[in-house]
This record gives C-alpha cells, structure tokens and sequence, in this order.
C-alpha cells in the first residue's frame, strides 16, 4: 500500500512540477521561488524568503509552510484542501529544481540564453525546467511518463533505499522542512546548474548527463517528501486524503 501511494506521488509531483506563468521568475505570482545572491551557494530564510516588493515569506519556502499548515486545519471554513494540496505539490517539485533556487541578479537562470544541442535557443531555467526531462523522456522512456515514474519508483528501493530514511527526516511535525530542501537546490544551482555556463553556451550530452542524475534524483526527493509531508497531516487517515 505504501509503495503504490508513494507511486501515486511521485506521479503527481513530476505532473505538479510543470512551469506555470503563474509562478514563474518572470510573472511575479502570490508566492516566489528563493532569492539568492549571485554565487551564493546557501539559503537563509530570513535574508531570501520574501517577493521582489521585498514582503517577507512570499517565497517558495514560505509557500509550503503556508499550505501545510492550510491542509493541517483543513476543516477551517476558509480553506480549500484541494487547492491547498495542489499548491503544496506544485510548490514541493519547484523547490527541488535547483535554479528555482538559483541567482536573483539572472532570475534563476532565466536571463541566460544558451543553445540546447546546436538545434534550440532556450535559457538555463528552461532547460532545468523542461528540456532535460523531455530529452530523457524521448530517449529512455518511450515519452511514456508511467515508465519514468517507475524508473525512479525501482531506484527508490534498490539504489537510494539507504537515503530514503534521511530525505524524509524532519524534527517538526507541524513544520515541513522546507529550508532544507532550498539549501541543498541552492548549493546544486552553484554545482551543477550554473557549472561552466554562460551566456550563449552549447548544452550538449556532457551538460546533459551530469545533469540528468541531479533531476531524477530531486524529483525522488521530491516525491519522497511529499509523501512525508502527508503523512505527517493526515496519518493513517487515508480515507481523508483521498476525499481531497
């Protein structure tokens, strides 16, 4: 039974993670992604949690931690659990996209043009966002998303079973986490993401292959996380989870 909910997650923060215009670095919406100094590797949420008014928690952390505990009183009259559940696993899949924790000075990537295998203009953020899941789609799993899902569902319990325990852990049961997971996308940004590109770069398969790993793995975390996060609302109320 927890392997197939967990399943059902995972599915649904790849689905979740999709860029919306709503909540993209270019079109400012309720909540932002983090605001990172340029090559600052860390986030500290007092310092990066807050919109380009400068309002503070309107960031992806704050937004996580607002619809939490949303779903933890969802008997209140003025919350929707649906809504609340879809911002949740939308806002779980961008905070473990690195370059939605990336640099403020070029919009986590957004500002940087570059060239996806010498056929496609893009930018840095798309390419984390879109391009690097859609080429493995298209050349590992048959653009099938049930067979990436359960890709990442086997490394779960074969190659990552010893780390599962350790994504998950959080102290708070009325917290989520959230800073840890924007720290370790903040740190992949400068490792990774932001590694030996610059404006106008060709990204081909040696871009792509040290990147794939990061973007399968984070959306495991992702996934896993989720999964923890409800755990942690609705217990072994099932029942209640699935009425949402």
């Amino acid at each position: 039974m927890r392997l197939l909910l967990l399943l059902q997650v995972i599915l649904f923060t790849v689905v979740a993670r999709a860029p919306t215009a709503a909540h993209a670095w270019r079109k400012e919406g309720h909540y932002m992604v983090c605001k990172i100094a340029e090559g600052d590797c860390q986030f500290i949420y007092d310092r990066d949690c807050h919109n380009m008014k400068g309002e503070k928690d309107m960031c992806v952390v704050g937004g996580i931690n607002n619809y939490t505990a949303a779903l933890m009183n969802s008997s209140a009259p003025s919350v929707d659990p649906t809504v609340s559940l879809m911002f949740l696993a939308h806002f779980l899949g961008d905070i473990h996209q690195p370059l939605h924790c990336g640099s403020v000075q070029d919009y986590g990537g957004n500002t940087i043009a570059v060239n996806w295998y010498n056929r496609t203009m893009t930018n840095l953020h798309r390419v984390w966002d879109q391009d690097i899941i859609e080429k493995a789609m298209k050349d590992y799993y048959g653009n099938d998303l049930s067979i990436m899902t359960n890709v990442i569902m086997l490394n779960i319990t074969e190659n990552w079973s010893d780390e599962e325990e350790q994504w998950e852990a959080c102290p708070s049961k009325t917290k989520t986490c959230a800073d840890k997971y924007a720290m370790e996308s903040a740190q992949l940004a400068c490792d990774v993401a932001y590694a030996g590109v610059k404006q106008g770069s060709v990204l081909g398969d040696d871009y792509f292959f040290s990147a794939l790993p990061v973007v399968r793995k984070r959306i495991a975390q992702g996934g896993i996380r989720l999964a923890a996060i409800l755990n942690r609302i609705f217990g072994d109320n099932n029942s209640r989870l699935q009425s949402i």
